[in-house]
């Protein structure tokens, strides 16, 4: 059951890896290994709620989702999405970043280290935004409960992660303030922050307005279908249930690729806190989305993984730190291992408390 459902992952990791190491040396095998790992883990809660709606939709839309919808994730939102990123901030055209990347790699290095301050302050906000959501709300399970209690009552407070987003933004913005008599262009580089700080609260705001609008039209067309089923009950004609699944496929499919882009988005964003490297972060980034999909085929036939409670606590811990990190990384070069190391740590941990929280309670079932 897992090699048939993970074969195509598996088998895909072992080529990226083989490629990176043969292409690029063991420098970007560490690299593109870690890159999938966070990706995997950064994604485990988009699998679980990917395979919550996939459930919900009859077997060709199930197939269109993982297939043509992994074209998207990975070509669109893993590929495209970074190059876009470096070719907006460092002011040159997309196919030009490519070719600077491809031929030129010292100068696309250049391009890249100028425009970091834009990328890590957009980064930086975006993800600190889904950290802060994540940690301000009231939850059921709570993995470090010392800390997520009080936070979560303190979240009872309206628009208080946007303030607090705002905050780190301009505490990062006047870090290049007070340098500014040291070099001319810290004065610009402030205002690029938080200019680029701002469109990523901005990017963070419309990207859950749109899960927000496709949510709730789904949510109309269950009801409207459920009407229309219980009228054909009461008239006493058939129903038929794939039918009723499929009027309602188009607004699943929309609403399941609008959840899984800006579920991308932290992956892909938080990839540019440990390389620069476009090839390297599509590739690592692309393995980690083929998991995604294969997690949620598993999760549809299976339904076992949610069992893991505080991973979805580690992911988001982790989100939290490399939101820190881009920004840190303004002012302070960041060894990348360093970078990786700690969102990996903070995964495997949660991992480690669901599985011993797992335990207890099958002791405590045994014991009753």
């Amino acid at each position: 059951m897992v090699l048939k459902t993970f074969g195509w992952s598996f088998a895909i990791t072992a080529l990226g890896l083989a490629f990176a190491a043969w292409q690029w040396g063991w420098e970007a095998f560490g690299v593109v290994l870690i890159l999938s790992i966070l990706e995997i883990s950064l994604s485990f809660d988009n699998a679980v709620v990917n395979a919550g709606i996939l459930k919900k939709m009859n077997a060709f839309w199930q197939k269109i989702f993982l297939t043509i919808g992994i074209l998207i994730a990975v070509f669109g939102m893993r590929l495209v999405f970074p190059v876009a990123i470096v070719a907006i901030s460092a002011k040159v055209g997309p196919i030009e970043a490519v070719e600077l990347a491809l031929e030129n790699p010292a100068q696309y290095e250049a391009l890249v280290t100028d425009a970091h301050p834009a990328i890590a302050a957009f980064g930086g906000m975006f993800l600190l935004m889904i950290f802060l959501d994540f940690i301000f709300e009231e939850r059921e399970h709570k993995w470090l409960a010392w800390l997520e209690r009080p936070l979560a009552k303190l979240g009872k407070v309206d628009m208080l992660s946007v303030c607090v987003a705002l905050i780190a933004l301009l505490v990062s913005a006047m870090t290049f303030a007070t340098n500014a008599h040291t070099s001319a262009g810290h004065a610009d580089k402030s205002t690029t922050v938080l200019l680029a700080g701002v469109a990523g609260l901005i990017t963070y705001l419309i990207v859950g307005g749109l899960s927000s609008y496709f949510e709730n039209k789904l949510e109309e067309e269950e009801e409207r279908e459920h009407e229309e089923e219980e009228k054909a009950k009461a008239a006493g004609k058939p129903v038929s249930a794939v039918g009723l699944a499929g009027k309602a496929a188009f607004f699943l499919f929309l609403y399941l690729e609008v959840l899984d882009a800006s579920f991308s988005f932290d992956g892909v964003i938080g990839a540019f806190a440990i390389t620069n490297h476009i090839f390297w972060m599509a590739l690592g980034l692309g393995i980690g989305a083929m998991y995604v999909r294969s997690l949620t085929v598993y999760l549809v036939r299976q339904g076992t993984l949610d069992d893991y409670v505080y991973l979805e606590h580690g992911a988001h811990y982790a989100i939290g730190a490399l939101a820190v990190i881009l920004l840190v990384t303004i002012e302070h070069e960041i060894s990348e291992l360093i970078t990786g190391t700690i969102g990996v740590i903070l995964i495997a941990a949660s991992f480690w408390s669901s599985v011993r929280r797992n335990k207890r309670l099958e002791g405590a079932t045994v014991d009753a």
